[in-house]
């Protein structure tokens, strides 16, 4: 039998959605064992005076298994 635990957390690049959402996967990575998915609940820009997108965010759930 597995157990799973959900996180939360955010990340941000100044690239793309996508960038955020590999960045902040591969962050969680690091301190998180098990990682097996992320579900993105919320998307965001940073827009500048000018409007022009700055900066992307996402706020993501991510999943791992926990050891034995």
């Amino acid at each position: 039998m597995a157990i799973a635990r959900v996180t939360e957390i955010k990340s941000s690049s100044a690239k793309s959605f996508e960038d955020a959402i590999r960045e902040g996967v591969a962050r969680a990575s690091k301190t998180l064992k098990n990682v097996k998915s992320a579900w993105i609940e919320n998307q965001e820009v940073v827009v500048d005076a000018a409007g022009k997108v700055t900066e992307f965010r996402v706020q993501m759930k991510v999943t791992f298994i926990l050891e034995d």
